[in-house]
């Protein structure tokens, strides 16, 4: 076992549990066609538990398998191993920018259809347009194809919709890190509104501040396994002086490889 590997188990809250992962994995094979081919891992044994009124945030590189596990928590992936469990009559959904949006139909019409995607029926998601058009602030680009839309409008409408869902594990995936300073200030207000209620939030998320703000428990991933689980300040900080090292180690490395490359360069001019 790596030393760097902190095994530390926190004392189970007394809260209901809402999700459960248990020893989940996620492999896929790759075609021998590939450079790489063979058996690959994203996920690896990992095991949470997430409860009533947490707001669980997952850091880590990417390609570590973050999004993949919020994917496999909402259904939309299947673990080749393990189990994962919800409480009985509870749902989770994905908060993910963009989900369901078609260039050619306004912004009104993707709303509408996002919203269903995420769980509600097609009653509520109308009842939450107006509040769409208004927290978005699209104006009435908010009836004009998404196509014509900049990349800052996408992000608004995104996010915007994919809030008003009401779900009870509410699964959010960088979304608080687009749009303008303006957008990303009013989108972090109105998350932490929903956190400070009774909602139960799983939060991947690169920006450190973020997630130190918003949540009370962090897990670092590290090449699909879980590295660290505590308290978001004590594992967020750790997760940042692992990425410096990591980086001096680079250059360092890189710096190395260059002056060998310069003695070899010199060696065969004399």
């Amino acid at each position: 076992m790596s030393k760097d590997t902190d095994t530390t188990v926190a004392k189970a809250p007394e809260r209901p549990l809402m999700l459960e992962l248990d020893s989940v994995s996620l492999s896929f094979n790759t075609s021998r066609d590939t450079f790489d081919h063979g058996v690959h891992r994203v996920l690896d044994e990992v095991s949470m538990k997430v409860y009533e009124g947490d707001t669980l945030g997952i850091i880590g590189r990417n390609g570590v398998g973050k999004t993949t596990m919020l994917r496999i928590m909402a259904g939309i992936l299947a673990p080749t191993a393990g189990r994962i469990s919800i409480a009985p009559g509870k749902t989770a959904s994905l908060l993910s920018l963009g989900l369901g949006f078609k260039p050619e139909l306004s912004g009104r019409d993707n709303a509408l259809l996002a919203a269903m995607l995420q769980g509600s029926s097609r009653k509520q998601a109308q009842a939450f347009l107006e509040e769409i058009k208004e927290f978005s602030e699209l104006g009435d680009s908010f009836e004009e194809p998404v196509k014509t839309y900049s990349a800052g409008m996408n992000a608004r409408l995104g996010f915007t919709t994919a809030l008003m869902t009401h779900v009870d594990i509410l699964l959010v995936d960088e979304v608080l890190s687009v749009g303008d300073a303006h957008f990303r200030g009013k989108a972090l207000a109105a998350m932490q509104d929903r956190i400070t209620g009774d909602q139960t939030v799983v939060f991947v998320s690169h920006m450190a501040d973020q997630v130190k703000t918003l949540c009370s428990r962090v897990i670092w991933l590290d090449e699909g396994k879980v590295k660290q689980e505590g308290d978001s300040v004590e594992v967020v900080d750790a997760y940042q002086a692992y990425v410096h090292r990591t980086r001096q180690e680079g250059i360092e490395q890189q710096r190395l490889k260059q002056e060998q490359v310069k003695k070899a360069l010199e060696q065969a001019a004399g």
